[in-house]
């Protein structure tokens, strides 16, 4: 993370404790799917990342730059973490959320829908294929050719109200919660679907 241009920790090394996430089932049954919420509290205040990870049986190839690293599972033994913006599988499940075919799952309970990840999406035909990952100060970016965005927050913000307020230009989202430092749950805009040009 602190390779990352939006990390906002200090110096050192991130604090790092789990506050929240959901998950996505692969329908092939090979890649685990996990959007993972961490707060980092190594900063002067603690903040809130969305961290989308895929763990998969084999390396990827050509994802050597998006190797988080390397685990040894009890049941599956050996798995390969990555950053999932960079995992094909992660961003086609994210896109069929988005757009409504499938749910969110909980974090920690097998067959078990979150009730906390939220989602909308208008019209259809985003063209949401060859997207290419690009991080920037306050994200990462998944940039189709002819425009179509898909932003994902990684530095989270709670929403003031607690009901997350999309952009004007937002054509889709995926909002969900996570536990603040004092115990509370925050809701926030993990991801923000913006428009391309029509062919």
């Amino acid at each position: 993370m602190p390779s990352r241009p939006w990390y906002q920790g200090g110096t050192g090394a991130p604090e790092l404790a789990k506050a929240g996430g959901f998950r996505l089932d692969d329908p092939e049954g090979e890649v685990g799917i996990e959007f993972m919420v961490v707060t980092d509290t190594s900063g002067d205040q603690p903040t809130g990342y969305l961290v989308p990870l895929t763990y998969r049986g084999a390396p990827l190839d050509g994802a050597e730059h998006a190797l988080v690293g390397t685990m040894e599972h009890g049941v599956l033994g050996r798995r390969w973490a990555y950053d999932g913006c960079h995992d094909p599988v992660l961003v086609a499940q994210l896109r069929a959320l988005i757009e409504g075919r499938v749910q969110a799952q909980d974090q920690n309970t097998s067959d078990t829908p979150d009730p906390e990840v939220t989602r909308s999406c208008t019209g259809d035909g985003h063209a949401l294929t060859d997207l290419t990952a690009v991080d920037d100060q306050e994200g990462t970016e998944l940039r189709a050719p002819n425009g179509t965005v898909l932003r994902l927050h990684r530095a989270l913000r709670p929403a003031a109200d607690g009901t997350p307020l999309l952009p004007p230009d937002a054509i889709g989202h995926v909002a969900g919660a996570w536990n603040l430092q004092d115990g509370t749950r925050a809701q926030g805009l993990f991801v923000v679907l913006r428009p391309g040009s029509r062919a």
